[in-house]
């Protein structure tokens, strides 16, 4: 499912908000780094069988990746995965979860916005 998900990701950075390495690049990194768990990617498929969202996280409560497919966006799955990560690392014990966002990137702010997340100072 690993190049299924980068070619997710560059379909979703693709209008901006991030940006993805050559897959190679991007698994090598990934899967070499002492904070990858398989268990924490979660990958959400559409009736179909095709990859309408993903999101891959790190085991210290920060969430590297999360993508919903352009055609896919506005009806929720963003924030039923995300609802999700946050139940899986309370479940883990996690006190906070954390992201980055690109300044830049207005509708995603919004987003984590909607979802009370705050910038952390």
């Amino acid at each position: 499912m690993a190049r299924e998900a980068h070619i997710l990701l560059e379909t979703a950075y693709a209008s901006g908000g991030g940006r993805v390495p050559d897959f190679e690049r991007w698994w090598s990194a990934l899967s070499s780094d002492t904070e990858y768990a398989p268990d924490l990617c979660f990958p959400v498929r559409d009736r179909d069988g095709a990859l309408a969202g993903f999101a891959q996280c790190w085991t210290s409560g920060f969430v590297k990746d999360l993508a919903v497919h352009p055609d896919r966006q506005r009806h929720g799955l963003g924030s039923t995965l995300l609802l999700h990560i946050f139940h899986v690392f309370r479940a883990r014990g996690a006190q906070t979860v954390a992201l980055k966002v690109e300044a830049d990137n207005r509708g995603a702010r919004e987003f984590y916005q909607r979802l009370d997340m705050s910038p952390a100072i």
